[in-house]
């Protein structure tokens, strides 16, 4: 798994310093970890890009101002605000050697299923999947070769290697699937008709009505 760097500098707490940091163009975080005092920081919103805006979960080398220590995390949370979008605060989690984490890992879809090519929709249902395992069995994403798949056909959360894993949801969890074309009831089609059928009485009456103005 790729690693990232992200430089920050330590910080003072309260809503008040935290707005002042925002004033100023950067963003206030924290960085925890279990049996260990937080570190508030702050760093900037272009350091944070690759961290936050990426489909993948990787383990990010925390470096702050001063300290000698390099510390790996993940991120565990990000606040964005509601108007501007832009974020606003997050938070990273330490990880120590051996010591497990839970952290989502997205599932990615790889292919053009067979069964979409002969007019079958592809239904993606699970998009991330939440794992609990050691830092060295961490994995960006984890992806799916969905090009065999028929229509009818579906992959279950047993189908995938979670061998390295421990998930909170059944086996038998759907993650994606080729479902056939959806087709119109005669019910639907009867309300479709006539539908038209008032849409065309209505534009004769008004045709009628036109006419018996213009004598």
């Amino acid at each position: 798994m790729s690693a990232l760097t992200l430089k920050a500098k330590r910080r003072e707490t309260g809503k008040q310093v935290s707005k002042r940091i925002r004033s100023g163009g950067s963003v206030p975080g924290v960085f925890y970890m279990r049996d260990t005092e937080p570190i508030h920081i702050s760093t900037q919103p272009l350091l944070l890009r690759p961290v936050v805006y990426t489909a993948f979960t990787r383990v990010i080398s925390l470096e702050v101002e001063g300290d000698t220590d390099i510390r790996e995390c993940v991120l565990k949370d990000v606040v964005f605000d509601p108007v501007t979008e832009n974020i606003v605060h997050f938070d990273l989690l330490g990880i120590k050697k051996g010591q497990k984490l839970t952290v989502e890992i997205p599932i990615v879809l790889v292919g053009q299923a067979a069964g979409v090519r002969e007019g079958g929709v592809l239904q993606h249902v699970l998009h991330r999947l939440k794992v609990t395992c050691t830092p060295g069995k961490l994995r960006e994403q984890i992806e799916l070769d969905i090009s065999e798949l028929n229509i009818g056909d579906a992959v279950h959360l047993s189908d995938i290697d979670t061998e390295n894993f421990e998930v909170d949801i059944a086996s038998s969890a759907v993650i994606c699937s080729v479902v056939p074309p959806r087709v119109a009831t005669e019910d639907e089609v009867e309300d479709e008709e006539l539908a038209e059928g008032e849409g065309e009485e209505g534009a004769e009456g008004e045709d009628e009505k036109a006419e018996g103005g213009e004598e």
